[in-house]
C-alpha cells in the first residue's frame, strides 16, 4: 500500500445534506422539514428534557441531600509508593508531585497505611492516616503536618 492509493475506510466520511438547493435534489422547498410546526420553523424546537408541557422526568426524581461547596477532597498516596525514595530523604508534597507520584494535588494530599515502608524517611503532607503515621515511625521516620 502507498499513500496515494490509501482511502477512508466505507461509510466513515458522511456526505453533508445540502437543503433547500432545488426541487430536483429531493430536499428543496421546505428543506424536509415538513410543513407547519414547531420544528418547521427557524429557531424552533424544544430545551433539552422538555416533555411537551407533562413534568419532566429529573423534576419527577426525588431530591436528596446536599453537596458541599466547601468539600476538600485529598490526592491519596500508600506508604509503599515511598519505597522509591532514598533512605533519609524528606518527602514534601512538591516532591511528589515533581516525581508523578501525585499529578493533581487537589486540596492536599493524605498519606495512606497501604502496604509496607522499610526505609527511615521524613514525610511532610496534610494528613495522614493514623495507620500511616504509626507505620512510619515505625520504621524509625518522622511525619509533619504541613
Amino acid at each position: 500500500m502507498k499513500l496515494h492509493e490509501m482511502k477512508p475506510a466505507a461509510g466513515s466520511r458522511k456526505v453533508r445534506k445540502r437543503v433547500g438547493r432545488g426541487m430536483g435534489s429531493g430536499m428543496g422547498k421546505t428543506s424536509s422539514r415538513g410543513h407547519n410546526g414547531q420544528n418547521s420553523r427557524s429557531g424552533g424546537g424544544v430545551r433539552l428534557g422538555f416533555e411537551g408541557g407533562q413534568i419532566p422526568f429529573f423534576q419527577r426524581l426525588p431530591k436528596r441531600g446536599f453537596t458541599n461547596i466547601n468539600r476538600k477532597e485529598y490526592a491519596i498516596v500508600n506508604i509503599d509508593t515511598l519505597n522509591r525514595f532514598d533512605e533519609g530523604t524528606e518527602i514534601t508534597p512538591a516532591l511528589l508531585i515533581e516525581s508523578g507520584i501525585v499529578s493533581n494535588a487537589k486540596s492536599g494530599i493524605k498519606i495512606l497505611g497501604n502496604g509496607t515502608l522499610e526505609k527511615k524517611i521524613t514525610v511532610k503532607a496534610h494528613k495522614f492516616s493514623a495507620s500511616a503515621k504509626e507505620a512510619i515511625e515505625k520504621a524509625g521516620g518522622q511525619t509533619e503536618v504541613v
